[in-house]
């Protein structure tokens, strides 16, 4: 990860104290709800941190195999970007 990757800590240290955060909800017994509340946020940051690494991924990688020529790399490349799409789903 180059161009995203400060984006991306910012948003995981964040996503860290959310967790946290839910952590001492559940230990006070907080209401159900809330915590809910608290998991749909972290899913969604999560997606958002999953976006970045898909983008640089794409900017990067992928743009790399392309430019080389190589079909076997670019095909290789391209497989492995399936399979990260196909997990962030």
């Amino acid at each position: 990860m180059k161009h995203n990757q400060s984006a991306a800590l910012k948003r995981l240290s964040r996503i860290e104290g959310q967790v946290r955060g839910i952590a001492r909800m559940i230990e006070e017994d907080r209401y159900c709800v809330d915590v809910l509340g608290q998991t749909a946020a972290i899913k969604s940051a999560i997606k958002a941190v999953e976006k970045l690494v898909i983008e640089d991924h794409t900017s990067h990688c992928i743009e790399d195999a392309i430019n080389s020529g190589d079909a076997g790399e670019q095909r290789t490349k391209f497989m492995e970007l399936i399979k990260i799409i196909e997990q962030a789903s």
